[in-house]
């Protein structure tokens, strides 16, 4: 860009990522910018992701598709079924055309097979009813209803960030019930992103920062600055090392209010110059790490201060109160793939210098390697202890090479092709021959109850993996931490330590290490029972790769390899309880992701992570889901649920995740038999009326049955719904395994809601047949007509389904009995009113008074009755004489067994609203 100013010449600059100013974002600390709009139109970032991001689709709407196309199979079975015996009954002499019904010359004109494509088209219209189209409006409201309950409860609320939980997304409620895969970040989700300056290693001596007189090393180690610390590195490695934390980042100061100026002033004076004083520790800094405002804040406890950059020169404050001046020339900025960042200064005195900081593994080969081994064991130790590293180094451009790196800088950032690539060049150019100063130790704290929400999702059955970028001594440690690593875990490496053989090359020695874990941890493994998770049984292994041998894993130098080292690696892993990929780009944790995903089973994954860099494995995975955490939202806007804190992974799974799938399964399962149940005496009334096409129910019947008569009381079970209480859920988290794999929602329980509805439907039509069989049913001798069958048929198949649920139905609520005997109600009032009155814009009324007639006779009563007792009687023995076993048992024995745990089994079966809007502190939904 080409910036013009009066009285000036032209300046070109270039133009980056760094520049891009996006939608809602905030500036600080700027007065003007000089702009210019990119990326616009169909080149906008929303316009670009809507097409490249793949629609996700839960398991329950895959079953749904499958169990639709058996009933469309079924349509046409029973259309072709009736349009064949129509035209066989039609055969014999007489029944094609009786005396009292001649055809007409038209009639006897059309072309017989015409006529028999019609009448079977006549027939699917007639049974279209068993294909249930109203079950997708009800399962979206029952999505679209249910995604608020996670909104509403209060367990999800966070004080801190004065937020709750958020779904992006309602079309995978029920998919949090069936994950058998979570893939984690490291940083910011299994630790709270919440960065502490622990200590640091300067020429190879330990510096520990510490708010109290400790002993370190033989010597004692006092509170102050680094010139207190028994000059152990020398006073210029010090304070070179404390110049390069105050230099090299992009931390920004905040602007401090006039108050607070104030008061600053007010303390100076007072303070010895030897201590921090006040302003200094409440010196706010903004910075897109959090690992760089602890660097900073580490250096100002040991005298030297960030003051502050102003068009491109910073200042900072030393230990004698004396404020240096450098003029800042370049920013070499800090990516995944060079792991490291480096900043080019100039001193008032006029040396050039570059300090850089970064990863060990990035740092190491570019410097002095008589420097490494002083410090590599302190960046072992502190890894090895769970803190974060980075390794700091330092190297002085003469004039000569300043100006060389300077026109290679600008050339590239000018470049219209290939900038990235040109860039990378350079900076590998600049970062070499660099003096290794120190390394510094930064902890990162574990997110509250992170190692109770890991071990309940394995007791769940569920495997955990971490992907994480950072060193595997550190993310190690953390696994330990969050014990999904136990002592008695056995470790399988395959990282690049393990592969560094002389004797062999890496590729020979990777398969070899392949083939040992798969013996081990495959071959050899004791065979598992059914329903037990491997992390149950007696030997636990656990997995750890890092990114370089995951690239040799993916992408062999023969694709025959290639995917035999996927098949291998991918079994050791699902037999392992927690695998840790270490090192990894943002695009491998993805990689891993798909694998996993597109694998034998297709088993459901979920994606957790808070940063831009877990974006990819979140869009990738079956379920995504995004913390709220500080490294902005990028996560959560791509996430389908984001929650707050990882501890509410436990409840959104194992409770709210469990219920929607029990809820929705049920809710499909249901809708399919009531549909049978009520086309099935459709189907056989065809046999007694010479297949006519002649309804059973009148056309209001029809239209009414799925759209008010059946359709609320399941949509309230399908919301309200807890076959075991929340509180059970939770405390035993194997019940999440009673439903994996979709278990509800198998060929089985779709084979036995099907057989029910046939049964009922039988018992319907042959029960109230055998009723008409006594040909005086009223008092006057008058008998019933085809109406009146229909609608006896069709009441006890009202009240027989509803009654079904309400048997189904565990937990009450005031609304459960306001729909279930509301729809009962609304049946009889809207029979009694379709039929009781002359409605002028109907044609012929079919059901006049047919209702009230029909309820006249004490016959009509002793079979309505008679017939919804028999349908149910079934069940209710199976209830009352089979022995509990199960969730229900467990649930029961739990309850009866907690003693203080749970109040009572009437307090923990609380109807899920009222504790939905409950004010009390131990609330769950």
């Amino acid at each position: 860009m080409h910036i013009y100013k009066s009285n000036h010449d032209p300046a070109v600059r270039s133009l980056g990522p760094e520049n891009l100013l996006l939608k809602g974002a905030t500036l600080k600390n700027t007065e003007k910018i000089c702009g210019v709009a990119v990326y616009t139109g169909m080149e906008t970032k929303m316009a670009l992701n809507y097409q490249g991001k793949s629609q996700k689709r839960s398991a329950v709407e895959k079953s749904i598709n499958a169990f639709l196309l058996v009933y469309l199979c079924i349509l046409v079975s029973k259309a072709l079924v009736c349009t064949t015996l129509k035209y066989v009954w039609q055969s014999k002499p007489g029944q094609d055309e009786p005396w009292y019904n001649e055809k007409t010359q038209r009639e006897k004109d059309t072309n017989l097979y015409l006529k028999m494509f019609t009448d079977f088209l006549s027939f699917m219209v007639l049974f279209n009813f068993i294909i249930p189209v109203s079950m997708y409006v009800t399962v979206e409201m029952q999505k679209f209803l249910g995604s608020f309950f996670i909104t509403w409860d209060k367990d999800f609320f966070d004080p801190e960030i004065q937020e709750g939980a958020l779904v992006n997304t309602s079309d995978l409620n029920e998919e949090l019930g069936q994950v058998e895969y979570v893939f984690t970040d490291k940083t910011g989700t299994l630790t709270q992103n919440n960065m502490e300056f622990k200590e640091c290693c300067i020429d190879g001596f330990q510096y520990k920062y510490s708010e109290t007189s400790s002993e370190l090393d033989g010597f004692c180690v006092t509170d102050g600055p680094v010139s207190k610390l028994q000059q152990k590195a020398g006073r210029e490695k010090e304070e070179l090392f404390l110049r390069a934390l105050c230099l090299c980042h992009t931390v920004q100061v905040k602007e401090s209010t006039e108050q607070d100026q104030v008061q600053g002033e007010g303390l100076i004076d007072q303070v010895d110059g030897e201590m921090l004083h006040p302003l200094k520790e409440q010196r706010g800094f903004i910075a897109s790490s959090p690992d760089e405002v602890a660097l900073v804040k580490g250096a100002m406890r040991y005298g030297f201060t960030f003051l502050g950059l102003e068009s491109k020169t910073m200042k900072i404050l030393n230990r004698n109160n004396d404020v240096e001046i450098y003029d800042l020339l370049h920013v070499l900025n800090f990516d995944p793939v060079r792991r490291r960042m480096s900043v080019i200064v100039r001193s008032l005195s006029g040396d050039t210098l570059l300090f850089c900081k970064g990863a060990d593994s990035s740092i190491f080969p570019r410097v002095r390697q008589e420097e490494v081994e002083r410090i590599r064991m302190h960046v072992e130790r502190n890894a090895t202890e769970g803190y974060r590293t980075l390794c700091v180094a330092y190297k002085r451009l003469s004039a000569e090479e300043y100006a060389q790196a300077d026109a290679g800088l600008r050339e590239a950032r000018l470049a219209l092709q290939d900038r990235d690539e040109k860039l990378m060049a350079v900076y590998n150019q600049v970062e070499t021959g660099m003096s290794l100063i120190g390394a510094t130790a930064v902890e990162d704290r574990l997110q509250e109850e992170a190692a109770e929400t890991m071990e309940a999702l394995q007791g769940a059955g569920i495997k955990v993996w971490v992907l994480t970028g950072d060193k595997m001594e550190t993310a190690k440690s953390t696994c330990y931490a969050c014990r999904l690593f136990q002592r008695r875990t056995e470790l399988l490496e395959l990282t690049v330590r393990t592969l560094e053989d002389g004797t062999k090359r890496r590729e020979e020695r990777l398969h070899e290490l392949l083939l040992e874990y798969h013996k081990k941890s495959v071959q050899d493994a004791p065979p598992v029972k059914a329903g037990v998770s491997r992390s149950w049984s007696s030997t636990n292994y656990g997995f750890i790769i890092d990114g370089a041998t995951l690239s040799m894993v993916l992408s062999s130098s023969s694709e025959s390899n290639s995917s035999h080292y996927k098949n291998l690696f991918l079994q050791i892993c699902q037999n392992c309880t927690s695998v840790l990929c270490c090192r990894m780009a943002p695009l491998q944790k993805a990689q891993i992701v798909k694998m996993v995903k597109n694998s034998k089973g297709s088993p459901i994954t979920l994606s957790i992570g808070d940063g831009a860099n877990d974006v990819s494995m979140i869009l990738e995975a079956h379920v995504g889901i995004g913390i709220k955490g500080k490294e902005g939202r990028q996560a959560v806007r791509n996430s389908d649920y984001a929650i707050p804190k990882l501890k509410h992974l436990k409840k959104l799974l194992l409770a709210h995740g469990h219920l929607y799938y029990v809820r929705i399964a049920h809710l499909v399962q249901y809708f399919f038999y009531k549909n049978l149940c009520f086309i099935l005496p459709q189907f056989l009334y065809q046999f007694f009326c010479g297949y006519s096409q002649q309804p059973l129910y009148d056309a209001a019947y029809l239209t009414m049955y799925n759209i008010c008569f059946t359709s609320m009381p399941i949509l309230a079970y399908s919301l309200l719904e807890q076959h075991i209480c929340i509180e059970i859920l939770l405390d035993n988290a194997t019940l999440y395994r009673e439903i994996a794999k979709n278990a509800m929602l198998r060929w089985g329980p779709f084979l036995y809601w099907t057989l029910l509805g046939v049964f009922h439907g039988l018992l319907f039509f042959f029960g109230v047949r055998y009723l008409f069989s006594n040909p005086a049913l009223q008092d006057n001798g008058q008998v019933f007509g085809n109406w009146s069958y229909g609608t006896i048929v069709f009441t006890v198949l009202v009240f027989t389904v509803t009654l079904k649920l309400a048997l189904d139905t565990r937990h009450w609520t005031w609304i459960n009995h306001f729909v279930i005997w509301g729809s009962l109600a609304f049946y009889v009032f809207f029979s009694f009113f379709w039929g009781g009155i002359i409605w002028p814009f109907l044609k012929q009324q079919r059901l006049y008074f047919v209702f009230a007639n029909m309820l006249s006779s004490v016959s009509a009563w002793l079979v309505i009755i008679l017939l919804i007792l028999l349908s149910l009687l079934p069940e209710i023995l199976l209830v009352v004489f089979r022995k509990p076993r199960g969730p229900h048992a467990q649930q029961k024995k739990l309850v009866q067994s907690s003693v203080g745990g749970l109040q009572s089994p009437r307090s923990s079966a609380r109807p899920l609203l009222m504790r939905t809007f409950s004010d009390e502190s131990n609330t769950v939904i």
